[in-house]
């Protein structure tokens, strides 16, 4: 089993340079599988809240890792576009049990909310009437409240003076002249230069907690991997033909350029499914209202829609193909990362363009907040109050979001009804 294992190496905050290494571990992939699972069907609330359940589980409860271990883990991940949870999720499976305990740790914090979207998918072909269009209006609602949660919160972190709020504005000046996952990349672009330039002043560097292992030739490859896949899939897309890989390309630069958190896939995934045709602007929202009532990563929404693409491929095939190639990036932009991490985090240069492309993603968000989800789900007072409802349930309240769900979905029904 060891030969199959990365030696990935942490060097932690300890006296004389104490280290723990994912060869040296006494765990089983197995072992890994039953502990993600739990916190597949329990971990609600998002990527912040996921985080909060692993440092429980695996710092406090298991010591799979201690605490400064468990920070530069998220620290990494977090600078790292992808989804953030998952990601730290495969960095200890990986450092647990290797190869196999990383695969592990995702497929069982990843498979209950798969189950989920995609009973969701299938089940969602089957409503109709009133009750139908009620309980999916209401969803829709519901999106808008996630979505105004999420811009509200990251605003207040993400751009807290006047240069990162001018970027997030900047940013939705892009996506008026320029549409789609393209205006959004740039947007992003845009972000991290004008972040250079702005934000080096208050970036400072990092200090130096622990070396990651990993072998450069392993993170090089994994790298000219994901630069090869970023600009090849598009080309093979085209002149191929096959559907199949131009929904493979579709989902993987959604995965490739998700910086911030899950709800930022939202619009990246807008644009390449709703803005191709692929996928009813109705169903799309339903189903990310949906994605709010279920545990474990929101990129699991990807399955859902991969299930529900208007032409094949679909189904099954279609949420695996959707499913793989969003995470995909993420991971291997993190295995790529490893061996440099605390070359990079200590450059303030490097820290100044992540602020700026993390505002720049903020201004992204509050972008789709208006277009496609208020647009398309408010249509009325009713609508309108309903959300606000929502929206303050969130965040005065903090009502879980499985709640809110329920709540939305019943007002959506009740304002269908009369």
């Amino acid at each position: 089993m060891r030969l199959w294992r990365v030696k990935l190496t942490i060097v932690l905050g300890v006296p004389d340079g104490a280290v723990e290494r994912a060869s040296d571990s006494n765990g089983t992939a197995g072992e890994v599988f039953h502990v993600f699972l739990k916190l597949g069907l329990t971990a609600f609330g998002g990527p912040i809240a996921h985080l909060g359940y692993f440092r429980d589980e695996f710092v406090q409860r298991r010591s799979w890792v201690t605490e400064s271990g468990f920070a530069d883990l998220v620290a990494l991940c977090q600078f790292l576009p992808g989804p953030t949870s998952s990601q730290v999720g495969f960095a200890i499976g990986l450092l647990r049990a290797g190869i196999p305990g990383a695969l592990a740790a995702f497929a069982a914090f990843t498979l209950p909310s798969t189950i989920l979207m995609l009973a969701f998918a299938y089940a969602a072909d089957l409503i109709d009437g009133s009750t139908g269009y009620g309980f999916l209006s209401g969803l829709k609602i519901v999106a808008v409240a996630i979505v105004a949660q999420a811009v509200w919160g990251m605003a207040r972190n993400l751009c807290p003076d006047r240069p990162r709020a001018t970027i997030a504005l900047l940013a939705i000046l892009v996506l008026v002249l320029w549409t789609g996952a393209f205006g959004q990349a740039a947007a992003i672009a845009l972000g991290a230069a004008v972040g250079f330039a702005w934000c080096r002043d208050d970036a400072v560097p990092a200090p130096l907690h622990h070396v990651f292992g990993v072998s450069s030739w392993v993170g090089l490859g994994c790298l000219a991997s994901f630069l090869l896949l970023l600009a090849g899939l598009p080309w093979l897309a085209s002149t191929s033909g096959w559907q199949e890989l131009a929904v493979f390309d579709a989902f993987f630069r959604s995965g490739a350029l998700v910086f911030g958190g899950g709800h930022v896939v939202l619009p990246l995934l807008e644009a390449e499914t709703v803005g191709k045709g692929w996928v009813a602007a109705d169903s799309f929202l339903a189903g990310y209202g949906a994605a709010q009532a279920v545990p474990g990563p929101l990129f699991t929404f990807a399955a859902y829609l991969g299930a529900v693409l208007e032409r094949s491929p679909n189904g099954m095939a279609g949420a695996a193909i959707a499913l793989a190639a969003v995470f995909l990036p993420g991971f291997l932009l993190l295995l790529g990362a490893l061996p440099f991490w605390n070359v990079l985090r200590r450059r303030a240069t490097v820290q100044a363009m992540m602020r700026g492309a993390n505002a720049a993603v903020v201004g992204i968000l509050g972008a789709a907040l208006y277009d496609p989800v208020f647009a398309s789900a408010i249509v009325d007072g009713a609508s309108f109050a309903l959300a606000v409802i929502c929206f303050v349930l969130l965040v005065a309240w903090k009502a879980p979001p499985w709640l809110v769900v329920v709540v939305g979905a019943l007002g959506g029904k009740l304002i269908a009804t009369y």
